[in-house]
């Protein structure tokens, strides 16, 4: 049987830090600020509202010291989240040291296994950030999860995916989004943190016009002061684009990709 890495709480310059298995940070909390998002890349990871931007029903696979959970709980208050935590051991620690509020109506904190978790049209936002040791789940990677993924979004959906810039299978990986959501996928680089965040979308339109994406990006940077501009410029340095448009789903479909 495989041993539980190692859990830990470090605090340095008023940020609270979570560690599992070694020194990498999982989460961290500004602890004059607790429900502000700490880490670049969750801050990347809300780049999804540029495409789907007003969530219902969000579930949430893998919880750190919820950093995501928080904010969604502070800043949707019309959304409804759930959270599924494999370790208990991470939830307690969320909730000792992290601030995190205790169930209510719009949270549900669950301890199981996220890939058990999806059923059809459960969620309209599913958020994906799990790591066992410094390593993608590989349930969380298969192509028989991301086409469960696809059946439980609702339509509009979107699918949020946290990676790390350097996993030798993020090509694999992106191959079995593209086949399980007909290619309808994005890509974003961290401002600052060495992730890519992965945008899997369900029901979006196949262009979206730079113009439309620039003007949501300064309502939103309006409402939760973060930098949404700098996401549409790093969207349009990776993925497919035209002078007028970013491309979401490419004219030739992926659907029947590597499995």
């Amino acid at each position: 049987m495989k041993r539980a890495p190692a859990l830990a709480v470090s605090e340095a310059r008023g940020v609270r830090r979570l560690h599992l298995g070694g020194d990498a940070i999982q989460s961290a909390m500004r602890i004059d600020d607790p429900y502000a998002l700490a880490l670049d890349y969750t801050r990347c990871m809300m780049a999804f509202l540029l495409f789907h931007p007003q969530p219902r029903e969000v579930l949430m696979i893998g919880l750190g010291g919820g950093s995501l959970a928080k904010f969604f709980h502070r800043r949707f208050r019309a959304a409804r989240l759930r959270a599924i935590e494999l370790d208990p051991r991470v939830v307690a620690a969320a909730r000792e040291h992290f601030a995190l509020p205790l169930d209510d109506a719009r949270l549900r904190v669950e301890i199981g296994d996220g890939a058990e978790a999806l059923a059809p049209e459960c969620c309209d936002l599913l958020l994906v950030d799990g790591f066992d040791d410094g390593e993608q789940v590989a349930g969380l990677v298969s192509r028989a999860f991301y086409d469960a993924a696809w059946f439980a979004l609702a339509e509009p959906g979107a699918m949020v995916l946290n990676f790390m810039s350097d996993d030798p299978g993020l090509d694999l990986y992106l191959r079995r989004l593209e086949g399980a959501f007909g290619g309808a996928v994005l890509c974003l680089p961290a401002l600052a943190d060495p992730n890519l965040l992965v945008f899997a979308l369900k029901g979006a339109p196949r262009r979206l016009a730079w113009r439309t994406l620039r003007e949501r990006a300064e309502r939103l940077e309006q409402r939760f002061a973060l930098p949404f501009r700098r996401y549409v410029a790093a969207l349009g340095r990776i993925n497919p684009h035209t002078r007028d448009d970013l491309i979401i789903t490419p004219d030739t479909d992926t659907k029947g990709g590597e499995g």
